[in-house]
């Protein structure tokens, strides 16, 4: 029985607009969230191309009732993306062991995604624009206040410079604490509904921006797409 019922063009434009819900019945919320991001990190020709195969891969096969697909789809595809990031040797062994039926308890996986989650959360934090409005607001304030020109700007390059830092690390450890605990949850459980709600979507756009393509390889977008088709066809039923 087919997944989705919605004709291409609805589905397409469904995830264009980044819809709410699925235009169509059986596709979890896990799994539209995802999508919808995915779609929107892709080229616009790109991004139709990957939605009809999206479609038609819905059209014919049903979504396992678990989490097996974003486990095969972080082990094969996100995890070997952040190796350059993180030591991902931990959450990739338990990703592996969840797809095959064997996902370890809550506060194992805590463990294991708390260093990554930490140091992907370090890396996608917005260093650059960060530090030009910590420095701009610190030398208008320098400014307002007496200093030099001179003066003022080496003002802001400091305190930019501090606060940078100090809101990148807060940052990080705000997310790897929060995510960290919802993750583990939701893979512990196997639970769908419960992995919907960590809001997937931004999670893989904190890949994206902790990551860059190297020489001769796919954009990272493109991978996590085609990644994610790969998982859902690895997995059925």
């Amino acid at each position: 029985m087919a997944t989705t019922t919605a004709a291409p063009a609805a589905f397409r434009a469904a995830l264009r607009t980044q819809a709410a819900e699925p235009p169509a019945a059986g596709v979890p919320a896990w799994l539209w969230r995802l999508a919808t991001a995915v779609h929107g990190e892709l080229a616009p020709p790109a991004a139709d191309a990957w939605a009809t195969r999206l479609h038609a891969l819905l059209g014919t096969a049903r979504i396992p009732a678990g989490l097996r697909p974003v486990h095969v789809w972080q082990a094969e595809t996100v995890l070997p993306l952040l190796a350059g990031t993180a030591d991902t040797a931990a959450p990739a062994a338990l990703h592996r062991a969840a797809a095959r039926g064997a996902p370890g308890d809550r506060d194992t996986w805590r463990s294991a995604l708390g260093p990554l989650l930490l140091r992907l959360h370090d890396a996608a934090y917005d260093r650059a624009g960060a530090y030009a409005q910590g420095h701009a607001g610190a030398r208008d304030y320098a400014l307002a206040n007496g200093y030099s020109t001179a003066e003022a700007d080496a003002y802001g390059h400091e305190y930019a410079r501090l606060s940078t830092e100090a809101n990148a690390r807060a940052f990080a450890e705000a997310h790897a604490a929060a995510l960290g605990a919802a993750l583990a949850t939701a893979y512990a459980a196997d639970d769908p509904v419960a992995y919907a709600a960590t809001f997937p979507g931004a999670h893989l756009k904190a890949v994206l921006r902790a990551t860059a393509a190297a020489p001769g390889e796919a954009a990272p977008p493109r991978l996590l797409a085609d990644g994610l088709l790969t998982a859902l066809t690895a997995c059925p039923p």
